[in-house]
């Protein structure tokens, strides 16, 4: 390959026609496969595979599928080869492609989990609230006071009383 042929993706060498010499390749194969009439077949070395016979067209059929993957991943290695040593910027954008879309895909969910401050954060005790009765609700237990109870007076003034019945002049929700 070319330094200007580098940056066209693989199998992208072509004639005057426009089709490839990987473009050729893949067809032959796909027709092969097709040729032997078969559907379902193993994978190349399997367990299933080494269990067929020799004149299984399946048998074939798997060797042709397994040919022309292999064929794919040595032009595209092919391709980033070449791509390193003429457009070091595009090799990268090639390389990262998957991972690039994968953490587009999943940015959204980890912008909302908290990260290690906001967990450290949720994780310290905060100060003790001060116990506070609110006009309209029953009287609050005072934590430490076992039997004594926080009202809200008439006037709005914290009150502590040994009972949790509602003094005269405090209205409760029905």
């Amino acid at each position: 390959m070319t330094a200007s042929s580098a940056s066209v993706a693989p199998g992208a060498e072509s004639g005057a026609s426009g089709v490839t010499s990987g473009d050729v390749t893949g067809l032959w194969a796909s027709y092969q496969v097709t040729a032997l009439n078969v559907r379902d077949f193993p994978s190349y070395g399997s367990p299933a595979w080494l269990a067929l016979r020799s004149n299984d067209p399946r048998r074939a059929a798997a060797i042709i599928a397994a040919a022309e993957q292999w064929r794919r991943h040595e032009e595209r290695e092919r391709w980033l080869d070449d791509l390193l040593d003429n457009d070091p910027e595009r090799w990268f954008s090639a390389v990262t492609a998957e991972a690039n879309q994968y953490a587009r895909r999943i940015c959204a969910d980890l912008a909302r989990r908290p990260d290690q401050v906001e967990l450290r954060r949720k994780r310290q005790l905060s100060p003790p609230r001060k116990v506070v009765a609110t006009s309209g609700w029953p009287p609050v237990a005072i934590p430490g006071r076992p039997g004594w109870y926080r009202h809200c007076g008439p006037n709005g003034e914290q009150i502590d009383l040994p009972t949790n019945e509602p003094q005269t002049g405090q209205e409760t929700p029905a």
